[in-house]
């Protein structure tokens, strides 16, 4: 196999070279493009995920970037490199949550600076947006819907305050809200929080007239943040696939909502761990676990319009806790074992390449890549001590993605913040990736 891998590699240049981003030209074509990464705390993954966006957007019309970042901390960001005279300012500061250097850290910070000056010389209409896809911060979200409501229609926040004050309580701490809503009566904050979001959904016409389409969007997606979240903390306890797959449904149904607000020109690229892109049916997660995720649920939407992308590295050093909200660390990744897809790339020999997956190239190759092989997956935790049993997956890599970019020694990323909060049990937990 190692024969076979060796011929069909493409190497690929330094990260910072001007023909990176153009190794992923044979996707230009897709609406969606995602990007994964093989760990949260990893500089070259976000690096080359800065430099493909870079060029799918100046050079293939890619004008949407949706992030596994929370809703109303992702809407900050977007305010920013889309200054509107309508938007208020976030009432607290993006990505305040554990982890917090997942996005507080300079290669994002880089990232969004590029964006700022790519968007500043051009129409409303004809620059990127930048949006979050994932279910948490539900503090945050409770409070745009209200101070949505209170600009546009003050009875109506009225009303929602009301709504939402079954969930006041566990705002602090939501993921303690799972544990309480297991006794009676707790459904009415479900018909509550659900019963809000039709009826701001159902007002989209008059609201959306005062404020404009995209002020409308962010209370709307804070609504359904809200609803689903609710839900999610719910099911947390009851254990098994169903609180993930909850998550990764929300992630695609707002992807879905993003391409249809931008409507036909729309072309995405999303930025989430390998174990959110990956198609799930490929691996453990699907296979035997009975959990789908995004990039399944895009696959089976929209076929040949998606191209799903890897990143995985063999060694080097990686920012993550040992714990849920414990302080970040930078620790040394260990060697990949013997009997996983990294430590085939790695006996390749080659600092960096791309391997093209698509079913009519490398035929022999795929073939013999359809054994099932362990892979890793590091999130925000890593415990090297027990890192079989925490962090490796079986998998077919070969249907897995599309694409494989390797990067055989990597780097910590650079974190803003030299502390983390502390803040109890995560929200992320148990998965946090």
């Amino acid at each position: 196999m190692s024969r076979l891998l060796k011929a069909a590699l493409e190497p690929l240049p330094e990260i910072d070279a001007p023909g990176f981003g153009a190794m992923l030209d044979r996707f230009a074509n897709r609406r969606v493009v995602m990007l994964g990464e093989a760990s949260h705390g990893t500089s070259e993954f976000y690096r080359s995920r800065a430099a493909i966006s870079r060029h799918l957007v100046e050079h293939h019309g890619f004008n949407l970037i949706a992030v596994e970042a929370d809703w109303p901390d992702a809407a900050a960001v977007d305010r920013r490199i889309r200054p509107r005279s309508n938007a208020p300012p976030p009432a607290q500061p993006p990505f305040e949550r554990f982890p917090t250097w997942m996005w507080r850290n300079r290669e994002f910070a880089e990232f969004v600076g590029w964006l700022h000056r790519h968007n500043a010389d051009r129409a409303p209409e004809d620059r990127v947006a930048f949006h979050g896809l994932d279910i948490y911060n539900l503090r945050a979200s409770i409070a745009a819907v209200l101070a949505y409501l209170g600009r546009v229609d003050p009875a109506a926040a009225r009303a929602a305050r009301e709504r939402y004050a079954c969930l006041t309580p566990w705002q602090q701490d939501p993921a303690h809200y799972g544990r309480a809503a297991l006794e009676p009566g707790f459904e009415r904050c479900e018909q509550a929080v659900v019963q809000q979001c039709r009826e701001l959904l159902v007002r989209q016409l008059d609201y959306a007239a005062e404020e404009g389409p995209d002020s409308f969007l962010d209370a709307a997606q804070n609504a359904r943040l809200v609803a689903s979240a609710e839900r999610y903390y719910r099911v947390m306890y009851l254990g098994g696939a169903a609180s993930w797959n909850l998550r990764d449904s929300h992630m695609f149904e707002t992807l879905a909502q993003l391409l249809a607000f931008n409507g036909p020109r729309a072309k995405a690229i999303v930025w989430a761990h390998n174990s959110h892109i990956g198609d799930a049916r490929f691996t453990d997660m699907g296979m035997t676990r009975g959990e789908h995720n995004l990039g399944q649920l895009a696959r089976q939407a929209w076929g040949e319009q998606v191209a799903l992308v890897g990143q995985g590295t063999h060694a080097g050093t990686v920012a993550a806790a040992h714990d849920w909200d414990g302080d970040l660390e930078v620790m040394p990744v260990r060697p990949s074992r013997s009997d996983s897809y990294e430590r085939l790339c790695h006996d390749t020999g080659e600092p960096r390449f791309l391997l093209d997956l698509h079913p009519d190239r490398h035929v022999e190759l795929r073939q013999q890549l359809r054994v099932p092989r362990l892979e890793r997956y590091i999130g925000v935790i890593y415990r090297p001590d027990t890192e079989r049993w925490s962090h490796y997956v079986e998998s077919v890599l070969s249907r897995q993605y599309d694409a494989w970019l390797w990067f055989d020694e990597t780097r910590a990323l650079s974190p803003l913040d030299a502390e983390q909060p502390h803040a109890g049990m995560p929200e992320t937990y148990p998965f946090g990736v």
